[in-house]
């Protein structure tokens, strides 16, 4: 069997790699007899899928280039939530790929459980669009009770700032510009400060 492997930390994962990963993983496809024949690392949040490693890897995997992808943990493949986790899975078992786990061999699509993996997979995917639903329904239903579709208020907020001092910098000769960048407002608010 090809096998391909996708390691990922964090960039907020300071002075970590992906080296413990890659090791224990080449150690365990060797144990499995597998064929190492891609290796993907990414140096990027999981939380989405734009990772260029990741994308490369699923791109490869539509072409055949390997049987099998082996990650380290779930949360190194993806942290995307339930229903994109799922998604990928699905995906990768319509292009004839199968997936495996490391640290977790429930997550494993060449097992006895891989159809029990994905029903349960399904099922919370199914629960998280229910709960994002409700909670856009929620947030929908707080705007209108604040009379608008988007619950901000009507109409642009005033800008903060000293309209005396900006009054009084522009008597002194002070250009619209410099008024604006000291008190940190547009020249637009200043000459509105100023013509009121």
């Amino acid at each position: 069997m090809k096998a391909a492997i996708y390691t990922r930390v964090s960039t907020k994962d300071k002075g970590q790699d992906t080296a413990n990963q890659l090791q224990q993983l080449r150690e365990f496809c060797a144990t499995q007899g597998w064929t190492i024949t891609h290796e993907y690392e990414d140096h990027e949040s999981g939380g989405k899928a734009e990772r260029a490693q990741f994308q490369l890897m699923m791109a490869e995997a539509a072409k055949g280039q390997f049987d099998l992808v082996v990650f380290w943990a779930l949360d190194r493949f993806t942290r995307e939530g339930a229903l994109a986790t799922l998604q990928h899975f699905s995906w990768l078992d319509g292009q004839g790929v199968g997936f495996r786990s490391f640290t977790e061999p429930y997550l494993d699509s060449c097992g006895i459980f891989k159809d029990a993996v994905i029903a349960i997979l399904g099922t919370i995917a199914k629960q998280e669009q229910v709960r994002i639903s409700e909670r856009v329904r929620a947030g929908l239903h707080r705007a209108k009770t604040q009379g608008t579709r988007s619950g901000k208020p009507i109409g642009r907020p005033r800008v903060v700032f000293g309209r005396d001092q900006a009054r009084q910098l522009r008597a002194q000769g002070s250009s619209w510009g410099m008024i604006a960048r000291r008190l940190g407002v547009s020249v637009a608010s200043v000459r509105r400060a100023c013509q009121s």
